[in-house]
């Protein structure tokens, strides 16, 4: 890997570790161009892919949108999106009754969960 590379990854992984919610490519283009102004969306892409193949981030997929990107190794968690000013917010622990909703003789394997509403800072309730 050339070093243009390596700093182009590193860009990524600083953007990616210092924002505290998952981003889009085109979020992680615009913020790794800070640090490095030559960075093309192609090659946004070509790290992310990248790293995932390593399982160095993870996609968040919210339905009917891009898919967002966190760094990997997290303990399984969800998500509050604000529908009003759109950021998300991680929420700890998992729904230990999503167990009881798995019809009988079917295996829960997996789960995403999304939560919307407004957030304090819209609602002005802090």
């Amino acid at each position: 890997m050339s070093e243009r590379n390596t700093r182009q990854k590193a860009a990524v992984m600083e953007v990616l570790e210092g924002f505290p919610t998952p981003l889009a490519a085109a979020q992680i283009l615009a913020r790794a161009r800070q640090i490095v102004p030559t960075i093309s969306l192609a090659t946004v892409y070509r790290i992310l892919k990248g790293l995932l193949e390593k399982e160095a981030i993870a996609v968040v997929q919210l339905p009917g949108e891009v898919p967002l990107y966190e760094p990997g190794g997290k303990s399984h968690h969800h998500y509050f999106r604000c529908r009003q000013c759109g950021f998300m917010y991680e929420v700890s622990g998992c729904m230990k009754l999503l167990k009881g909703l798995v019809p009988r003789g079917f295996k829960l394997e997996d789960h995403e969960l999304f939560l919307f509403g407004t957030c304090s800072s819209c609602t002005g309730s802090r």
